[in-house]
């Protein structure tokens, strides 16, 4: 299968021209018309994850945040963004990033959020098209909604702050740093608001009016594996889930 043709599928549903204006979506590196037969699928393009798509065979790499942010200077293998880069052109692997044109389209990072914690009715949450907002199959009491979001994003640790109510049943889920949706989540009703990187004042700010949940910022964006899988699973091409994604942040409970 073609490269460019694997692209207009996830391009189908998210068009790069919804990225965000700081954003680098798209392709990363490679060209249009390589022919790939094994994609190696990944939250995070590691020099580990590379490793993975070399010892598999892989033509492609998609991932969910681009490898390449800023303009390299130089590739002189100093640091992962330079080895990477270095070890993709000399393997002849391809790597494609959707990040904001993944998390805008509404059942994409944030839509599939809710998708785990069953969520079905869900709907934008914000004017810029980042979050959804829908409500849980059953209300739950803080501890229940503490469970069901550790269990569901398989974090460790959650940040959270106390809301008003008892019980939570109208949630708002936004992947990545989706904090500053806040007084979107609030003034659409929502219960509980899950997302990362909440900083302190945000934190403060909550007043009770709403739960904070903070699951980390790969917990929140790790579903991209499977949400390219959905978009290709009729296509000949051969998907692997990379087993070297992993979160770089630790946490000690």
């Amino acid at each position: 299968m073609l490269l460019k043709d694997i692209i207009d599928i996830i391009e189908s549903v998210a068009p790069l021209s919804s990225q965000a204006d700081w954003d680098n979506s798209g392709l990363q590196i490679g060209h249009n018309d390589a022919d790939v037969a094994s994609v190696l699928l990944c939250t995070d393009v590691t020099e580990a994850v590379m490793d993975e798509a070399i010892r598999k065979n892989c033509q492609l790499i998609l991932s969910h945040h681009p490898l390449l942010f800023h303009p390299l200077s130089t590739i002189q293998g100093r640091t992962f963004q330079e080895r990477v880069t270095l070890k993709a052109i000399r393997h002849d692997i391809s790597i494609y990033s959707s990040h904001t044109p993944m998390d805008r389209y509404q059942h994409g990072t944030s839509g599939y959020m809710a998708k785990r914690l069953g969520i079905t009715d869900y709907h934008t949450l914000s004017d810029d098209g980042y979050g959804v907002i829908g409500n849980l199959p059953h209300p739950l009491t803080v501890e229940e909604m503490l469970a069901a979001t550790k269990h569901a994003f398989r974090t460790t640790a959650i940040r959270y702050t106390l809301p008003d109510k008892k019980t939570i049943s109208r949630v708002a889920c936004g992947s990545g740093a989706c904090a500053d949706f806040m007084e979107d989540a609030i003034g659409q009703g929502a219960d509980a608001f899950i997302s990362a990187d909440y900083k302190h004042h945000q934190f403060l700010q909550a007043e009770g009016r709403i739960m904070l949940l903070d699951i980390g910022h790969f917990e929140s964006e790790q579903w991209i594996k499977q949400i390219y899988s959905d978009l290709l699973k009729d296509s000949p091409v051969r998907l692997l889930c990379a087993d070297a994604d992993k979160s770089p942040v630790m946490a000690y409970c």
